[in-house]
Protein backbone atom coordinates (compact mmCIF):
# COMPACT_ATOMS: atom_id res chain seq x y z
CA UNK A 1 0.00 0.00 0.00
CA UNK A 2 1.36 3.40 -0.84
CA UNK A 3 2.29 5.73 1.92
CA UNK A 4 -0.54 8.33 2.56
CA UNK A 5 0.65 12.16 1.37
CA UNK A 6 0.25 14.13 4.98
CA UNK A 7 -1.37 17.15 5.35
CA UNK A 8 -1.68 19.51 8.20
CA UNK A 9 -5.14 21.64 8.17
CA UNK A 10 -5.30 24.37 10.24
CA UNK A 11 -8.80 25.56 11.66
CA UNK A 12 -11.23 27.54 14.11
CA UNK A 13 -13.46 25.79 16.42
CA UNK A 14 -16.91 25.44 14.83
CA UNK A 15 -19.32 23.47 13.58
CA UNK A 16 -18.28 24.55 9.93
CA UNK A 17 -15.42 21.55 9.95
CA UNK A 18 -18.11 18.65 9.91
CA UNK A 19 -16.82 18.03 6.53
CA UNK A 20 -13.38 17.86 7.39
CA UNK A 21 -14.58 15.68 10.89
CA UNK A 22 -16.32 13.50 8.23
CA UNK A 23 -13.25 13.17 5.60
CA UNK A 24 -10.93 11.89 8.13
CA UNK A 25 -13.13 9.50 10.00
CA UNK A 26 -14.86 7.98 6.88
CA UNK A 27 -11.61 7.86 5.08
CA UNK A 28 -12.63 10.00 2.08
CA UNK A 29 -9.28 11.44 2.21
CA UNK A 30 -7.21 8.77 2.57
CA UNK A 31 -9.19 6.99 -0.58
CA UNK A 32 -7.80 10.15 -1.90
CA UNK A 33 -4.23 9.33 -0.74
CA UNK A 34 -3.77 11.92 1.68
CA UNK A 35 -4.09 11.85 5.66
CA UNK A 36 -5.41 14.59 7.03
CA UNK A 37 -4.20 16.24 10.74
CA UNK A 38 -6.09 18.43 12.02
CA UNK A 39 -4.68 21.95 14.33
CA UNK A 40 -6.90 24.15 16.14
CA UNK A 41 -6.13 27.53 16.00
CA UNK A 42 -6.96 30.43 19.12
CA UNK A 43 -7.53 33.35 16.56
CA UNK A 44 -6.31 34.50 12.86
CA UNK A 45 -3.42 36.51 14.10
CA UNK A 46 -2.01 33.23 15.25
CA UNK A 47 -3.15 31.36 12.14
CA UNK A 48 -2.11 33.78 9.44
CA UNK A 49 1.12 33.91 11.15
CA UNK A 50 1.48 29.60 11.24
CA UNK A 51 0.58 30.42 7.34
CA UNK A 52 3.14 32.23 6.54
CA UNK A 53 5.52 30.24 8.34
CA UNK A 54 4.57 27.13 6.89
CA UNK A 55 3.83 25.85 10.03
CA UNK A 56 0.87 23.88 8.19
CA UNK A 57 0.03 23.22 4.59
CA UNK A 58 -3.91 24.21 4.25
CA UNK A 59 -5.76 27.10 5.98
CA UNK A 60 -9.67 26.73 6.98
CA UNK A 61 -10.36 30.62 7.15
CA UNK A 62 -12.36 33.01 6.75
CA UNK A 63 -11.73 35.00 2.90
CA UNK A 64 -11.69 38.28 4.34
CA UNK A 65 -8.37 36.88 6.29
CA UNK A 66 -6.46 36.06 2.66
CA UNK A 67 -7.49 39.52 1.30
CA UNK A 68 -6.58 41.49 3.93
CA UNK A 69 -3.38 39.27 4.45
CA UNK A 70 -2.56 40.01 1.00
CA UNK A 71 -3.32 43.46 0.75
CA UNK A 72 -0.70 43.93 3.65
CA UNK A 73 -3.93 45.11 6.17
CA UNK A 74 -3.93 42.47 8.73
CA UNK A 75 -2.79 42.55 12.50
CA UNK A 76 -0.33 39.99 12.60
CA UNK A 77 3.21 41.54 12.06
CA UNK A 78 3.86 39.96 9.08
CA UNK A 79 3.50 42.30 6.15
CA UNK A 80 1.63 41.88 3.26
CA UNK A 81 1.42 38.10 1.68
CA UNK A 82 0.59 37.79 -1.49
CA UNK A 83 1.97 34.44 -1.46
CA UNK A 84 -1.74 33.44 0.13
CA UNK A 85 -4.72 32.82 -1.70
CA UNK A 86 -8.04 30.70 -1.89
CA UNK A 87 -8.48 27.70 -3.50
CA UNK A 88 -12.18 26.21 -2.92
CA UNK A 89 -15.47 27.52 -0.68
CA UNK A 90 -16.85 26.44 1.84
CA UNK A 91 -19.70 28.14 3.50
CA UNK A 92 -21.28 31.38 3.63
CA UNK A 93 -20.09 31.76 7.38
CA UNK A 94 -23.42 31.66 8.94
CA UNK A 95 -23.10 34.57 10.96
CA UNK A 96 -25.42 35.38 13.51
CA UNK A 97 -24.89 38.64 15.99
CA UNK A 98 -25.84 37.33 19.69
CA UNK A 99 -26.03 39.54 22.66
CA UNK A 100 -26.32 39.20 26.45
CA UNK A 101 -30.03 39.08 27.47
CA UNK A 102 -30.27 42.60 28.58
CA UNK A 103 -30.14 43.80 25.12
CA UNK A 104 -33.19 43.55 23.03
CA UNK A 105 -32.15 45.47 19.48
CA UNK A 106 -28.92 46.50 18.17
CA UNK A 107 -30.00 49.78 18.94
CA UNK A 108 -29.09 48.82 22.83
CA UNK A 109 -25.20 48.07 21.93
CA UNK A 110 -24.76 51.85 21.91
CA UNK A 111 -21.90 52.70 24.60
CA UNK A 112 -21.03 48.74 25.27
CA UNK A 113 -18.36 47.00 23.71
CA UNK A 114 -18.49 44.46 20.83
CA UNK A 115 -16.28 41.56 20.30
CA UNK A 116 -14.34 40.24 17.63
CA UNK A 117 -11.11 37.85 16.43
CA UNK A 118 -9.11 41.26 15.46
CA UNK A 119 -10.57 44.30 14.54
CA UNK A 120 -9.47 44.40 10.78
CA UNK A 121 -9.88 41.03 9.72
CA UNK A 122 -11.89 38.09 9.83
CA UNK A 123 -15.53 39.30 10.31
CA UNK A 124 -15.18 42.28 12.28
CA UNK A 125 -16.45 44.53 8.65
CA UNK A 126 -19.25 42.56 8.51
CA UNK A 127 -20.74 43.15 12.20
CA UNK A 128 -19.69 46.84 11.48
CA UNK A 129 -21.82 46.63 8.65
CA UNK A 130 -24.83 44.79 11.03
CA UNK A 131 -24.60 47.46 13.34
CA UNK A 132 -24.36 50.72 10.79
CA UNK A 133 -27.10 49.71 8.85
CA UNK A 134 -28.86 49.44 12.23
CA UNK A 135 -27.92 53.24 13.29
CA UNK A 136 -25.11 52.68 15.03
CA UNK A 137 -21.31 54.28 13.68
CA UNK A 138 -18.11 53.93 14.32
CA UNK A 139 -17.46 55.48 17.85
CA UNK A 140 -20.94 54.46 18.78
CA UNK A 141 -19.85 51.42 20.80
CA UNK A 142 -16.75 49.78 21.58
CA UNK A 143 -14.25 47.04 19.96
CA UNK A 144 -12.87 44.21 21.76
CA UNK A 145 -10.38 41.71 20.02
CA UNK A 146 -10.95 38.52 21.77
CA UNK A 147 -10.30 35.83 19.47
CA UNK A 148 -11.66 32.90 17.73
CA UNK A 149 -15.43 32.28 17.93
CA UNK A 150 -15.02 29.79 21.18
CA UNK A 151 -13.13 32.08 22.77
CA UNK A 152 -15.87 34.89 21.97
CA UNK A 153 -18.63 32.37 22.63
CA UNK A 154 -16.81 32.35 26.39
CA UNK A 155 -16.50 36.02 26.41
CA UNK A 156 -20.08 36.32 25.63
CA UNK A 157 -21.33 34.26 29.10
CA UNK A 158 -19.29 36.01 31.28
CA UNK A 159 -20.55 39.21 30.35
CA UNK A 160 -17.52 40.74 29.44
CA UNK A 161 -19.03 42.58 26.02
CA UNK A 162 -22.20 42.96 24.40
CA UNK A 163 -22.10 41.02 21.65
CA UNK A 164 -20.87 39.44 19.26
CA UNK A 165 -21.23 37.22 15.63
CA UNK A 166 -21.35 33.62 15.95
CA UNK A 167 -22.34 30.59 13.62
CA UNK A 168 -23.39 27.31 14.06
CA UNK A 169 -23.04 25.52 16.75
CA UNK A 170 -21.63 28.68 19.23
CA UNK A 171 -25.27 30.59 18.37
CA UNK A 172 -27.41 27.66 19.61
CA UNK A 173 -25.25 26.77 22.74
CA UNK A 174 -25.55 30.39 23.21
CA UNK A 175 -29.65 30.61 23.14
CA UNK A 176 -29.36 28.00 25.09
CA UNK A 177 -27.29 29.65 27.94
CA UNK A 178 -29.81 32.50 27.52
CA UNK A 179 -28.37 34.81 25.41
CA UNK A 180 -30.34 36.84 23.07
CA UNK A 181 -30.00 36.15 18.80
CA UNK A 182 -30.23 39.94 17.65
CA UNK A 183 -29.88 39.01 13.67
CA UNK A 184 -28.70 37.27 11.02
CA UNK A 185 -25.78 38.68 8.78
CA UNK A 186 -28.55 38.21 5.39
CA UNK A 187 -26.44 39.69 2.27
CA UNK A 188 -24.70 37.28 0.01
CA UNK A 189 -20.78 36.54 1.51
CA UNK A 190 -17.94 34.58 1.24
CA UNK A 191 -17.23 32.98 4.19
CA UNK A 192 -15.00 30.04 5.08
CA UNK A 193 -12.44 29.10 2.52
CA UNK A 194 -9.68 26.60 1.72
CA UNK A 195 -6.55 28.68 1.87
CA UNK A 196 -2.90 27.81 0.63
CA UNK A 197 0.69 29.69 -0.05
CA UNK A 198 0.82 29.60 -3.64
CA UNK A 199 4.48 28.43 -3.81
CA UNK A 200 3.66 25.27 -1.41
CA UNK A 201 0.82 25.03 -4.05
CA UNK A 202 2.35 24.92 -6.92
CA UNK A 203 4.50 22.45 -5.82
CA UNK A 204 1.68 20.09 -4.44
CA UNK A 205 -1.09 20.66 -6.66
CA UNK A 206 -2.44 16.54 -6.30
CA UNK A 207 -2.26 17.13 -2.71
CA UNK A 208 -4.41 20.26 -2.94
CA UNK A 209 -6.66 18.63 -5.53
CA UNK A 210 -6.89 15.37 -3.09
CA UNK A 211 -8.08 17.44 -0.56
CA UNK A 212 -10.14 19.26 -2.06
CA UNK A 213 -12.38 15.83 -3.97
CA UNK A 214 -12.05 14.42 -0.07
CA UNK A 215 -13.93 17.34 0.73
CA UNK A 216 -16.59 17.37 -1.64
CA UNK A 217 -17.09 13.77 -1.31
CA UNK A 218 -17.33 13.55 2.62
CA UNK A 219 -20.14 16.47 1.64
CA UNK A 220 -22.07 14.03 -0.66
CA UNK A 221 -21.86 11.78 2.62
CA UNK A 222 -23.27 14.45 5.30
CA UNK A 223 -26.07 15.51 2.60
CA UNK A 224 -27.34 11.79 2.02
CA UNK A 225 -30.45 11.11 4.30
CA UNK A 226 -29.66 7.86 5.36
CA UNK A 227 -26.14 9.06 7.13
CA UNK A 228 -28.05 11.45 8.99
CA UNK A 229 -27.65 9.53 12.81
CA UNK A 230 -24.12 8.49 12.07
CA UNK A 231 -23.50 12.29 11.05
CA UNK A 232 -24.55 14.01 14.26
CA UNK A 233 -22.71 11.54 16.15
CA UNK A 234 -19.20 12.45 14.25
CA UNK A 235 -20.11 15.77 14.99
CA UNK A 236 -21.10 15.37 18.66
CA UNK A 237 -17.42 13.50 19.40
CA UNK A 238 -15.74 16.43 17.61
CA UNK A 239 -16.92 19.62 19.08
CA UNK A 240 -17.17 20.65 22.81
CA UNK A 241 -20.01 21.06 24.42
CA UNK A 242 -21.95 19.06 21.61
CA UNK A 243 -24.93 16.90 22.39
CA UNK A 244 -27.19 14.43 20.58
CA UNK A 245 -29.80 17.44 20.49
CA UNK A 246 -27.71 20.28 19.46
CA UNK A 247 -25.99 18.30 16.64
CA UNK A 248 -29.83 17.70 15.26
CA UNK A 249 -30.22 21.39 15.55
CA UNK A 250 -27.05 22.40 14.07
CA UNK A 251 -27.37 20.37 11.33
CA UNK A 252 -30.47 21.75 10.18
CA UNK A 253 -28.40 24.68 10.20
CA UNK A 254 -25.33 23.45 8.52
CA UNK A 255 -27.62 21.41 6.11
CA UNK A 256 -30.00 23.50 5.55
CA UNK A 257 -31.44 25.79 2.52
CA UNK A 258 -28.30 28.58 3.16
CA UNK A 259 -25.77 25.71 3.84
CA UNK A 260 -22.50 24.23 2.77
CA UNK A 261 -21.48 25.14 -0.51
CA UNK A 262 -22.10 21.44 -1.72
CA UNK A 263 -20.52 22.36 -4.21
CA UNK A 264 -17.20 23.59 -3.26
CA UNK A 265 -17.34 27.17 -5.46
CA UNK A 266 -15.97 30.30 -4.49
CA UNK A 267 -19.05 32.72 -4.94
CA UNK A 268 -18.65 35.82 -7.05
CA UNK A 269 -21.47 37.56 -5.49
CA UNK A 270 -19.73 37.12 -1.98
CA UNK A 271 -16.41 37.66 -2.92
CA UNK A 272 -17.43 40.78 -3.88
CA UNK A 273 -19.54 41.19 -0.70
CA UNK A 274 -15.98 40.96 1.02
CA UNK A 275 -14.55 43.15 -1.16
CA UNK A 276 -17.08 45.89 -0.45
CA UNK A 277 -16.84 45.62 2.83
CA UNK A 278 -12.63 46.50 3.10
CA UNK A 279 -12.92 48.89 0.72
CA UNK A 280 -15.22 51.05 2.97
CA UNK A 281 -13.86 49.74 6.78
CA UNK A 282 -10.29 49.31 5.47
CA UNK A 283 -10.18 52.29 3.02
CA UNK A 284 -8.88 50.81 -0.33
CA UNK A 285 -10.75 50.35 -3.52
CA UNK A 286 -10.53 45.85 -4.09
CA UNK A 287 -12.21 45.00 -7.30
CA UNK A 288 -9.48 42.16 -8.46
CA UNK A 289 -10.74 39.04 -7.14
CA UNK A 290 -7.70 37.04 -9.17
CA UNK A 291 -5.43 38.42 -6.29
CA UNK A 292 -6.95 35.89 -3.45
CA UNK A 293 -8.37 33.22 -6.00
CA UNK A 294 -7.07 30.16 -8.15
CA UNK A 295 -9.98 28.12 -8.87
CA UNK A 296 -7.79 26.03 -11.07
CA UNK A 297 -7.26 23.33 -8.66
CA UNK A 298 -10.95 23.10 -7.61
CA UNK A 299 -11.56 22.79 -11.61
CA UNK A 300 -9.40 19.68 -11.93
CA UNK A 301 -10.86 18.50 -8.70
CA UNK A 302 -14.31 18.29 -10.13
CA UNK A 303 -13.24 16.85 -13.67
Amino acid sequence: MSRLVPLRVNVFAGGFNWPIFVGIEKGFFARQGISVELRATAGSVAQTTDLANAKFEIAMTAFDNIVAYVEGQGEAPIGPQPEFFAFFGSDNSFLRLVARPEIASIADLRGRSVSVDAATTGYAFALFDMLERAGLHEGDYMVAKVGGMAKRFQDLCRGNNAATLLSAPYDLLAENEGLRVLARFDAPYQGNVGAARRDWAGRNAEAIVAYIRGHLAALRWLYDQANRQEAWGILERNVAGMTSGLAASTSSVLLGKDGFFRDGEIREEGVRTVLRLRSRYANKSLTDATKYVDLGYWERARR
